[in-house]
């Protein structure tokens, strides 16, 4: 698995909408939803239809992991774990792609020993800041993409945001953490986008290679496993040597959604980019992880068309490699 070096990012510019010091608590992850795939052959069939490996993960880990299409683009992504043990895991992903995406992987089981289905009896929370870290404890897992258990729940560890814990809760709705202070889903999404991590929603699902959103910058594509769909046309997206398009932290004072078009002012003929995902940042504009042409990075971005809204590009919190343009 390959994750960038984060201390190597780039300072955030002065520019940077700070975090709140009160970001703080638990919230309900309404537009995230759970895959459930249990049986036997379960490593085995997921590792042959994502982008990364399962198989060594166990139980204190859990995986970055995109679905592609046999054009390697990105119908889904996910952050997968085990429950009990390795034919039992969770499949998290946004809840907009995961009826397609539960339909498309089905129809693959074949004689495979994999029941997959909605985990609807499963809970679902995010939680984040100090309050989570005082109720966690020494339950909170020590690094990102860790996994640690409390009762019949499971906490994977995301990566920091500018040094805020985030984590995922997984468990019965009796034990969701609701005693914990109430934060809102925006104050989430806006965490989500400035880990420059994306996650595939239905406006963007088939848009993007995962190199064109960093994703195996953060982990969630490793080259070195078996095959699976896509995987010719990511790997040589990998070693041919140029990356034109890449993952980018913009800003704007205007609303943004998943699936805008970014324009680059001075070639308005064509769109530079696309929004993957936006937030707004509570009265202080909004905020979007977006793929971006490189070379149209340095000019005028607009979003929409060449005459929208300017974008502001912010700094990443991980490093993208310089020489592969």
């Amino acid at each position: 698995m390959i994750i960038a070096d984060m201390t190597a990012a780039p300072a955030p510019t002065p520019e940077d909408t700070p975090l709140s010091p009160a970001l703080s608590g638990a919230v309900p992850l309404a537009d995230w939803g759970l895959i459930r795939a249990r049986g036997a052959d379960t490593v085995t069939f997921l590792q042959g239809q994502l982008t990364n490996e399962l198989a060594s993960a166990g139980a204190s880990q859990a995986r970055l992991a995109g679905y592609c299409s046999a054009k390697g683009r990105l119908l889904a992504s996910f952050v997968a774990w085990q429950v009990t043990g390795a034919e039992d895991w969770l499949l998290a992903c946004s809840a907009d792609v995961l009826p397609p995406t539960l339909k498309r992987l089905s129809m693959f089981v074949m004689r495979a020993q994999c029941k997959l289905s909605q985990a609807d009896d499963v809970a679902l929370w995010g939680l984040v800041g100090p309050a989570a870290q005082q109720w966690l404890g020494t339950d909170l897992p020590a690094q990102a993409w860790s996994v640690s258990r409390v009762k019949d729940a499971q906490i994977v560890r995301l990566p920091d945001v500018d040094g805020t814990v985030r984590c995922l809760w997984a468990g019965p709705a009796d034990q969701a953490p609701a005693q914990l202070p109430a934060m809102s889903l925006q104050a989430w999404q806006v965490l989500e986008v400035r880990s420059g991590v994306a996650r595939i929603v239905a406006a963007t699902s088939e848009a993007f290679v995962p190199q064109m959103v960093n994703f195996e910058l953060v982990g969630g594509v490793n080259f070195k496993k078996g095959c699976y769909p896509g995987q010719e046309v990511v790997a040589r997206s990998q070693y041919r040597g140029t990356l034109k398009r890449r993952g980018a932290l913009l800003a704007t004072q205007a609303p943004m959604q998943a699936g805008q078009e970014i324009f680059l002012a001075s070639e308005p003929e064509q769109p530079a980019g696309q929004i993957a995902l936006a937030a707004s940042a509570d009265g202080q504009g909004w905020e979007a992880f977006a793929e971006v042409k490189r070379a149209a990075l340095a000019g005028e971005l607009h979003l929409g068309s060449a005459q929208g809204p300017a974008l502001q590009v912010r700094a990443l919190p991980y490093a993208v490699p310089q020489d592969e343009a």
